[in-house]
């Protein structure tokens, strides 16, 4: 069998996806590919034999679910902002919501972190405060399966990692919040004892109102915790 060499040019797109790369029909056709979107494969033949790629049905429909509640919220934000706007503003604001949805984060695993090389954040410990270990506190099986999810949700949104001989060990606590909701938080106590406090000034408001001046409209949304 003789070997195939086809070009493809790609358009790089900086959105959430189940996929890695989409081929096209010009890529398809050049390499004479059996695509299947009920099974999410992809046949054609190479050198080797028959090459197959897979594609995830579980990524898919998580995906797509994704996009459902991004499109029902940004529907619901726009409903309740522009209940004072004309019709003419209510559009606008709807097309620049649209065209930036991806910069609205709806839950703290959809953040990924911040560059290493812009930002980086680091405890300002006293080094001759001794390090410590809480002793470990027995937790209810329910109060588990809470902190189970939450590092579940916590490992795949990168934001923490699984480390080994720590010096410092601290407690889970599971709360429950006004809403019924369980919140996950750490027994910090000891660390921030060893962490002097930053005397860091406090913005003075009349600066803050000062500088709105000018301005049309002001926006106070806050619609990561749904306070608007």
């Amino acid at each position: 069998m003789e070997g195939k060499e086809v070009t493809v040019t790609f358009i790089v797109v900086a959105s959430f996806s189940p996929y890695t790369a989409i081929l096209g029909r010009p890529w398809i056709h050049a390499m004479g590919a059996a695509p299947s979107t009920l099974h999410m494969k992809v046949k054609f033949r190479t050198e080797q034999g028959i090459t197959i790629v897979r594609g995830s049905q579980q990524v898919a429909k998580q995906c797509l679910v994704v996009a459902i509640n991004r499109e029902i919220k940004l529907k619901e934000l726009v409903k309740e902002i522009g209940a004072s706007m004309k019709d003419e503003e209510r559009v606008g604001m709807l097309l620049f919501l649209v065209q930036n949805v991806d910069v609205f984060a709806w839950s703290p695993y959809e953040v990924p972190g911040v560059d290493l090389e812009f930002i980086v954040h680091k405890l300002n410990m006293d080094p001759l405060c001794p390090l410590k270990k809480q002793k470990p506190r027995r937790l209810t099986k329910e109060h588990v399966e809470v902190v189970r999810q939450e590092v579940k949700k916590l490992k795949e949104a990168g934001a923490i990692k699984k480390i080994f001989f720590s010096g410092w060990l601290a407690n889970t606590m599971v709360v429950k919040k006004k809403n019924g909701k369980w919140r996950v938080c750490v027994d910090f106590t000891d660390l921030n004892r060893a962490c002097p406090k930053d005397l860091f000034p406090m913005l003075k408001i009349d600066q803050l109102v000062d500088a709105t001046y000018g301005h049309t409209r002001m926006s106070f949304l806050d619609a990561f915790q749904g306070y608007h």
